[in-house]
């Protein structure tokens, strides 16, 4: 990893904790395990945090070096997600279009389910996080569909997490399964290891204390 790409997920750490979008105690995921932080994009909720969190997808989706012709933001949170992330790489000199669905099909005015510019060439998913890839495999269906071709899924964070529940703990993680069963790549801004590098470089005692819970977590359900 670069110097560059690093100091990239350290801020990013540093503006969602500051956005209170992650945040660290003792939080029940629905597959019933209790994990040590919890991370809601739902919190980017003004403004400001949307346009810098849009920067920072742009960020990382121009340093990939994927070659895209368009985004596509699932219902509901990729919706705003992928606005901004056009916006960003409109700034930056890529004026992008992006296209995002609704999740009851209309019978009347624009109709349909895709909403936005033609879905067509190759298409970016723009979401938060990959949980369970519902989600992604529903986009995946619905571009298929219209003709376009996915050709990678962008995120804020990779939880770096082995699928099941507290018990049962599957091979793979959600990002990993989603990779093999579609042959995508999967971007993320960040990811579990930069959270714990984020904790292990603090100088906050109490972000400092979450750090062994977090190490305990990745140790049994991280990939």
């Amino acid at each position: 990893m670069s110097v560059k790409r690093e100091d990239q997920q350290l801020d990013f750490i540093e503006f969602a904790l500051q956005a209170k979008v992650l945040s660290f105690g003792e939080f029940k995921t629905k597959a019933g395990r209790l994990s040590p932080y919890f991370f809601n994009a739902g919190l980017f909720n003004d403004g400001a945090s949307l346009g810098r969190l849009g920067e920072f997808y742009a960020n990382v989706l121009l340093s990939s070096k994927i070659e895209f012709d368009m985004l596509y933001g699932p219902a509901y949170k990729g919706i705003t997600l992928a606005a901004s992330t056009a916006i960003a790489l409109a700034r930056s000199g890529r004026n992008t279009p992006f296209a995002y669905n609704r999740k009851e099909a209309k019978d009347h005015g624009e109709g349909g389910t895709l909403i936005g510019a033609p879905v067509r060439g190759r298409i970016v998913i723009v979401d938060d996080v990959i949980s369970a890839g519902t989600s992604v495999r529903e986009s995946v269906d619905l571009i298929n569909a219209a003709g376009a071709k996915p050709c990678a899924v962008l995120i804020a964070l990779d939880r770096m997490e082995k699928s099941g529940n507290a018990t049962e703990i599957g091979q793979y993680s959600a990002v990993q399964s989603v990779g093999k069963e579609f042959g995508l790549p999967v971007i993320s801004i960040a990811n579990l290891d930069s959270v714990m590098n984020y904790l292990a470089q603090s100088h906050d005692e109490q972000l400092q204390n979450y750090l062994p819970a977090v190490k305990s977590y990745r140790s049994r359900y991280g990939v």
